[in-house]
């Protein structure tokens, strides 16, 4: 009998010791841009801030390149559980907020003062966005700066609206689209991961891509010419499933938004020096040309009906963030 209780002791004991502590969760991060771009660079600090702030027991999986998903398929991939965590892009909102597309009415945010004001937390135009999407069944954690829209083209460089005339242009957001047809161009959404093959295949003759992944996507291969522009601002989103995120303990949704903030901070503060290093290094490879005061002017004249037709198709909420971001000026 004594040898029978002596074998159940040990085996509760081994059993005991082969269950751990507290089970380990894992968020699974799907990325559309190459995890050496800032973007990846800053989703790779917020997995070591989150799994040594949580001492390992929240662990977080990155899948860069599009590996999962497009950037198209990250909010409903997020929404419906399919994966915990996505970064995409503000405009793939705008088909049910079109609100989210006040950062892609040309020159609505001209300065670097400006976008940084409007994107902080809690502000006036960011505020309202967020819980807009969170009503959509994703929720935004941070926001991920991604700099000045470029134009790309081939052997000649966009300089005026004239220069759309007749061609297909890559656009993003909706209004980006109407500013392209103003023009005489022909609007065409392309997604960030498939931008090289339709610079290189033709199907679009011009394109507008932030000058880091101009850099990182290496599309200075397939395209020879860069016109920087401040036309508009282009921002993404980390989204994650509301139930995933209450899954954690509170002691680890405090680390995981501490370590929000500070990533957000932390790419947002750096972006600058990274656009122009990634315009020095473009620089070396194709011809880079800067808009004049004249050549800006015109493309301003010709966005000014953008804003009135943004605010009549984006209602009160598109009403309300032009005008928080017309007060931040």
């Amino acid at each position: 009998m004594k040898r029978w209780f002596a074998a159940v002791a040990a085996a509760t004991v081994a059993a005991a010791m082969a269950q751990p502590a507290s089970a380990e969760k894992t968020l699974r991060y799907t990325l559309q841009l190459p995890i050496q771009h800032p973007i990846g660079e800053n989703v790779t600090l917020f997995k070591q801030e989150v799994e040594r702030g949580t001492g390992g027991s929240v662990k977080v999986e990155i899948y860069p390149a599009s590996q999962l998903y497009k950037d198209s398929e990250v909010p409903q991939a997020v929404a419906s559980g399919a994966i915990e965590m996505g970064t995409a892009s503000l405009a793939q909102f705008a088909g049910t907020i079109p609100a989210v597309d006040v950062f892609y009415v040309p020159f609505m945010f001209p300065t670097v003062d400006s976008v940084n004001k409007a994107t902080a937390p809690g502000s006036p135009v960011r505020a309202p966005l967020d819980a807009a999407i969170a009503k959509t069944g994703a929720e935004v954690l941070w926001w991920q700066a991604y700099g000045g829209a470029v134009f790309l083209s081939k052997k000649t460089p966009i300089l005026l609206p004239s220069d759309l005339k007749d061609k297909k242009v890559r656009i993003f957001a909706k209004t980006l689209g109407e500013l392209v047809t103003l023009a005489g161009g022909a609007p065409v959404s392309v997604s960030g991961s498939e931008q090289f093959l339709a610079y290189q295949r033709g199907t679009v003759d011009v394109g507008m891509s932030g000058i880091t992944a101009v850099q990182d996507r290496k599309m200075y291969q397939v395209m020879d010419q860069i016109t920087m522009t401040n036309l508009v601002d282009v921002e993404f989103v980390v989204l994650i499933n509301p139930k995933a995120f209450q899954s954690l303990s509170e002691s680890e949704r405090q680390v995981v938004t501490a370590a929000a903030r500070k990533v957000e901070k932390d790419l947002r503060t750096k972006f600058t020096d990274l656009e122009a290093k990634a315009a020095e290094f473009v620089k070396t490879k194709v011809n880079v040309v800067e808009l004049n005061g004249q050549q800006v002017d015109a493309w301003r004249k010709l966005a000014e009906p953008i804003v009135d037709k943004f605010v009549a198709g984006a209602g009160d909420l598109g009403k309300q963030v032009v005008d928080a971001a017309r007060n931040l000026k």
